[in-house]
């Protein structure tokens, strides 16, 4: 006689029953935009609906809180606040980012900055000409045949990068005149990166630039890889119009101003968007002092293929870069999609 029950076997496996939540779990919660009906929404409206909402979405939560914190905190007996690093790869220059990112400096709300050559080449070509929307799917072909250089979805004309050779090459050989002058002296001049990006905020003289309110705010601006990029082939072409002089560009230098500058902070803090020799310089500098009290990584880098780019926070954990213990999140996410809503409710909240 057939039976009307289902099946013990399937009632058992799928009705399993569930444990008590622990006090305190937090639930899932939504946006409700009703809520804000008759005003204007905010900044802060979006972050407080989307901050338990689940996925990337809290994880942007997680870095607004871990931020605030870290501009909050003070050194009981100094009075000291976080060091804050921030790093950040050149296409983000080259992106609208290039504003948030003047803000901040602007603004002295970051210790330091690490980026790469295109982050440092692309703020300056920028006062020099403009970047235009493209598509991500604009033939390379065509775009090389039009002298237009394609990132991501965006083009910039080849015309600004001689703009930028015409702007940088005169002062390349001032400061080899000024470095070959000084030889011998008390006062040699020894370049760095971060000397030459000084000098260089300080030439531009555009209010526009990152690297302009770097150079009046006195906030160094590293960048290991300096030849990496179209500075380096500005720095290659002037070792021929030089010669048999040129330029000395020490890296040396500059690893020490970084690692000494994580080892003097009362505390440390960490904001990195994008990976690569960014990523890892910042890390590395927090080494020196046995890791950061908290980080923020913004990337869509997996970590599968063993990459420092892709790696989470607690990798960094088990190298002494980010302290056992530490405040840190990965956000999975485009940089340009969420750090605008990220710095609306840090660093420009009450502005």
């Amino acid at each position: 006689m057939a039976s009307n029950a289902p099946p013990p076997e399937a009632t058992g496996a799928v009705l399993v029953k569930s444990v008590e939540m622990p006090e305190g779990s937090q639930k899932v919660e939504e946006l409700d935009f009703d809520k804000f009906r008759g005003r204007p929404i905010t900044a802060e409206d979006l972050y407080e609906g989307m901050k338990n909402m689940g996925f990337q979405a809290s994880s942007v939560g997680e870095a607004i809180r871990i931020i605030n914190d870290m501009r909050a905190w003070r050194d009981p007996e100094t009075g000291e606040g976080t060091t804050i690093f921030l790093g950040y790869t050149s296409n983000m220059i080259s992106s609208g980012l290039r504003g948030i990112f003047r803000y901040l400096v602007q603004h002295k709300h970051v210790a330091c900055v690490v980026s790469t050559a295109g982050g440092i080449e692309e703020d300056f070509i920028k006062c020099l000409g403009d970047t235009y929307l493209s598509s991500f799917a604009a033939r390379g072909a065509d775009l090389r045949a039009q002298g237009l250089n394609r990132i991501g979805n965006l083009v910039v004309p080849n015309a600004n990068y001689c703009a930028f050779e015409d702007w940088v090459v005169p002062i390349l050989d001032r400061m080899l005149a000024e470095q070959e002058a000084s030889r011998g002296t008390d006062h040699e001049i020894h370049w760095t990166p971060s000397k030459v990006i000084h000098r260089l905020g300080r030439e531009i003289d555009d209010e526009r630039s990152v690297y302009y309110w770097a150079y009046k705010n006195d906030i160094p601006v590293f960048c290991p890889a300096l030849t990496d990029g179209s500075l380096g082939d500005m720095l290659y072409f002037h070792t021929f119009r030089a010669a048999p002089r040129q330029l000395r560009i020490d890296i040396v230098e500059d690893i020490r101003r970084i690692n000494t500058l994580a080892v003097r902070a009362k505390r440390a803090g960490m904001i990195i968007l994008g990976g690569g020799v960014v990523k890892h310089h910042i890390a590395n500098a927090c080494l020196m002092r046995n890791g950061a009290e908290s980080a923020v990584y913004i990337n869509t880098a997996q970590e599968f293929d063993g990459s420092d780019a892709g790696a989470r926070p607690d990798e960094a954990v088990s190298w002494g870069k980010i302290k056992v213990g530490a405040d840190h999140v990965k956000v999975y996410v485009e940089a340009t999609t969420c750090f605008p809503l990220i710095v609306a409710n840090t660093f420009a909240k009450g502005a």
